[in-house]
């Protein structure tokens, strides 16, 4: 089963939650919807990752257990916010240092990788069961992986 809600704070933030599972496909497209076009394969392929690890890794792909996520759009900027139920998770070192290390040379896993490749800003609470992701669109550093 798959909940959404929109509630108006500081910013406008939507949440959706969803038992554990590895079926994504309606709950990424629902993240993605307001992403501009060009930037939606890479933003697709990170959450994808830290939604698979949210549920697989966070949670034991327990379907009693839920994945949160709430998120928003400000102008362009992006935010996720996803939690799970699990014992929570400790990042590497390497996982808040530099991100544009080969994979090779960082201890820490392909996931992790792959989100600082895609996200502007990639942050975990203390407890390792809350991730917070941001995206810049328009930023002039780089254009979209994808095209």
């Amino acid at each position: 089963m798959i909940a959404v809600s929109s509630r108006p704070v500081k910013r406008h933030w939507n949440t959706v939650s969803f038992a554990s599972t590895l079926y994504l496909l309606p709950i990424l497209d629902l993240l993605l919807a307001e992403i501009p076009s060009k930037w939606r394969p890479e933003v697709r392929l990170g959450l994808q990752e830290a939604l698979v690890n949210a549920a697989k890794h966070g949670n034991k792909l327990d379907p009693g257990k839920t994945v949160l996520v709430r998120f928003s759009a400000s102008a362009n900027q992006y935010w996720w916010v996803i939690t799970d139920q699990g014992a929570g998770f400790a990042p590497p070192p390497c996982a808040e240092s530099d991100p544009n290390l080969p994979c090779d040379q960082r201890e820490c896993g392909r996931g992790l990788y792959i989100l600082h490749q895609i996200f502007d800003q990639v942050q975990w609470n203390s407890q390792g069961t809350e991730l917070r992701l941001c995206k810049l669109v328009q930023s002039s550093s780089r254009l979209p992986f994808f095209s």
